[in-house]
């Protein structure tokens, strides 16, 4: 039943599609199943800003916007079905919200020619252009993250973690081990020591990997989680009484849902971030006035600024940029998904623009290439308020070590395109 009303509803779409749209983006979301609480407010954010741009500015270049939503439940086999179901809308490009997903759509959006941005996730080796020529991951990656973490414990230790113990908490899937081999690299550079614990979907029970970390006595734990999986993990850290100042999660365990369950204790709490937060941004008094007065939010309006709905917001935002910039090469408002890549793929952020938005000091500055479609590797380190009940970002961006990172992308990317015969090269 459910995806007949999905196959009716977009059978619709196309048939009053000139008169309603002329630019359709997809939303693979889900407000439903184990991660709800969190694929919600990115949801939202997601579909209030191409609202917001409707409303205020008549769409993208004269052209209306049309969100086609599909329910995923974060799960990889539903995700693929919604992508088949919806991609005969003419959607310009795919934001999955799932490393499960976008692995399954990697070859198959190839294909059909048409952009999946895994802004943040998926495979991170989907920064080199050449070989993935129609997945974008800009402005940051999962190894980029992981880098990040090391820098901060870097900076924060004069320099120099040799023989300092850190731990990775991890979901188990193929998400949750995307950071290893970065980790496992960056400790033969720094000399740290590295031992990695699984937690199984969805991630209620970890009372052994805590155990185990109370006897190992680890200086840090690292977490890729997502979902319950990361609540459990802090309240089990507060169990143990491990010091949260230590304990640093990567942007998808940083959310106000991991954090308030554990109230004051969670206080000191860290996440790495590729944005900012907070709403304290001139584009919010638009949100509200043109969506949320209007009664058009997605959501009760309650997610308007945590981090999760900034996310969505800033993925919509940077989608929304790169379809002004293919309209601009292929001058015509009317543009393909074919046409958006290339939006993405020649897709500039500098904080002139962002500011022009509405967005101030919001995300990093970066470019995106044929070379290079993961961007510049940014992010920063936030922290958690308990008393002042929020986040705030302790750091500035700090850019990942490319000297790593570079040949790990290179190495696993020209692995892949020897598997799929792929010869790489720029269009």
């Amino acid at each position: 039943m459910k995806m007949k009303l999905i196959t009716a509803a977009v059978a619709a779409l196309v048939a009053a599609s000139p008169a309603m749209a002329d630019l359709t983006f997809s939303s693979l979301s889900y407000r439903t199943g184990p991660y709800a609480a969190n694929g919600i407010p990115f949801a939202d954010g997601y579909a209030d800003y191409f609202t917001l741009l409707n409303e205020r500015d008549g769409g993208i270049g004269g052209e209306k916007i049309n969100l086609v939503e599909c329910e995923t439940g974060y799960n990889t086999e539903k995700g693929v079905e919604c992508y088949e179901s919806t991609k005969g809308s003419g959607a310009l490009v795919y934001q999955p919200l799932s490393t499960g997903i976008t692995y399954q759509l990697i070859p198959k959006a190839t294909a059909d020619g048409i952009p999946v941005h895994s802004m943040g996730y998926g495979r991170t080796s989907a920064k080199n252009g050449k070989v993935f020529s129609n997945i974008f991951n800009y402005p940051a990656n999962y190894w980029d993250g992981a880098s990040v973490a090391i820098k901060h414990l870097l900076d924060i230790n004069g320099g120099d973690i040799s023989g300092k113990k850190i731990a990775l908490v991890y979901h188990n899937s193929a998400y949750g081990k995307e950071p290893i081999r970065t980790l496992e690299e960056l400790s033969k550079k720094h000399g740290y020591d590295l031992s990695l614990l699984p937690v199984d979907h969805p991630g209620q029970e970890q009372k052994s990997q805590w155990l185990q970390i109370r006897r190992e006595r680890p200086d840090y734990v690292i977490m890729w989680g997502w979902g319950v999986m990361n609540q459990v993990a802090i309240q089990e850290a507060v169990n143990i009484r491990f010091p949260m100042e230590n304990f640093i999660g990567i942007w998808w365990s940083g959310s106000e849902n991991d954090v308030k369950p554990a109230g004051e204790a969670a206080d000191g709490y860290k996440a790495l971030t590729f944005h900012n937060v907070g709403s304290d941004y001139p584009l919010y008094e638009d949100i509200q006035d043109y969506v949320v007065d209007a009664g058009l939010a997605a959501g009760a309006g309650d997610q308007i600024g945590t981090v999760l709905y900034n996310r969505g917001l800033y993925a919509a935002m940077l989608a929304a940029e790169a379809a002004k910039t293919a309209q601009k090469i292929h001058g015509t408002s009317a543009i393909t998904p074919a046409m958006m890549r290339d939006g993405m793929e020649n897709l500039e952020m500098t904080e002139g623009k962002m500011t022009a938005l509405g967005l101030p000091n919001f995300g990093p500055s970066f470019k995106v290439s044929c070379e290079n479609h993961g961007g510049d590797g940014f992010g920063a380190v936030t922290q958690w308020d308990a008393k002042a009940g929020e986040w705030k970002m302790i750091t500035d961006y700090m850019q990942s070590d490319q000297d790593v990172l570079a040949p790990l992308v290179a190495a696993d990317s020209e692995a892949y395109a020897k598997e799929n015969n792929i010869t790489p090269g720029c269009n």
